[in-house]
């Protein structure tokens, strides 16, 4: 279909969990009462969906970081251009730390060398792909160095459901890991539901700064219907009672501009990692979604 002719946005969001429907059908809402024809299509993984954005199904993505570093290379290779307009305010300035044990002798990242490293899922930016990332500029690659052992959950999503992390995250206390690698809102959410008990854990790196994701334009969107749709997210309000739950539950007290300057870590992950060419390929064999 012709994205251009389409009098109503639509948005590509992915399923990784049954939330998402309610989120999207409350901002549909919210959207229809404030003038805006909205609409939106779930899929089951990042890869479709970004690929979608390309063939004129959905006028812009709710993308992971990952689904925009792909995203703006196909764009990028074809000679068109894709933008990233809007993102939480959680979305900004975040990390990942690498964890042992508090009982453990590793004190630093030299002292994994010849160990297990617990990561999350093959296509998690926050729990495997910056955290190796982090360890290859330490001079410790994945495979060569230490072993790696991957939670493969759930492919395609890009962690967002963060199933692969929480094994990880068991399989340190178990001690079948030596240590393991996560998003360091997770860490905490862990230590507050009682899945990593208070004490058990010690971090013993933190990688740097990365935003996680954004509203991706589709190349072509109609420029109106960008502007409406970013106007009413800046418009929502934390201590609007309507608008609130919206935002609680999709993790955030307000919209900010899009920015792209906190994916630097993630491209050169990307590229040492093998994981998407720079025209967008995927590159791991055995990457199922």
């Amino acid at each position: 279909m012709s994205s251009v002719s389409l009098p109503t946005l639509v948005m590509g969001a992915v399923a990784y969990a049954p939330k998402v429907v309610t989120i999207w059908e409350g901002f549909k809402a919210f959207f229809a009462q404030h003038g805006l024809s909205f609409d939106y299509v779930l899929y089951s993984n990042y890869e479709r969906q970004v690929e979608a954005q390309f063939n004129g199904e959905i006028h812009l993505a709710w993308n992971s970081p990952l689904a925009w570093v792909r995203a703006e290379r196909m764009a990028r290779a074809r000679g068109l251009h894709v933008q990233a307009v809007a993102m939480r305010d959680t979305d900004c300035d975040l990390e990942s730390v690498i964890v042992v044990r508090a009982d453990s002798a590793v004190q630093s990242l030299q002292d994994l060398r010849g160990k297990t490293l617990g990561v999350g899922a093959i296509d998690s930016p926050q729990a495997t792909l910056i955290p190796l990332d982090h360890l290859r500029q330490a001079g410790l690659v994945g495979g060569r160095d230490l072993t790696v052992r991957r939670f493969d959950v759930l492919g395609g999503k890009h962690g967002d459901h963060i199933g692969g992390e929480r094994d990880a995250a068991l399989s340190l206390l178990a001690g079948e890991v030596d240590a393991c690698c996560l998003i360091a809102g997770n860490h905490l959410g862990f230590g507050m539901d009682g899945t990593l008990p208070a004490g058990s854990t010690r971090v013993i790196a933190r990688t740097g700064l990365y935003d996680h994701c954004n509203f991706t334009t589709s190349p072509g969107v109609p420029a109106a219907l960008v502007d409406r749709f970013v106007s009413l997210l800046m418009a929502m309000r934390w201590d609007d009672p309507q608008v609130r739950p919206l935002l609680e539950l999709e993790g955030l007290k307000a919209w900010q501009p899009g920015r792209t300057s906190g994916y630097g870590l993630l491209e050169r992950a990307v590229d040492d990692e093998q994981f998407y060419s720079h025209d967008g390929r995927i590159l791991p064999a055995d990457y199922r979604y």
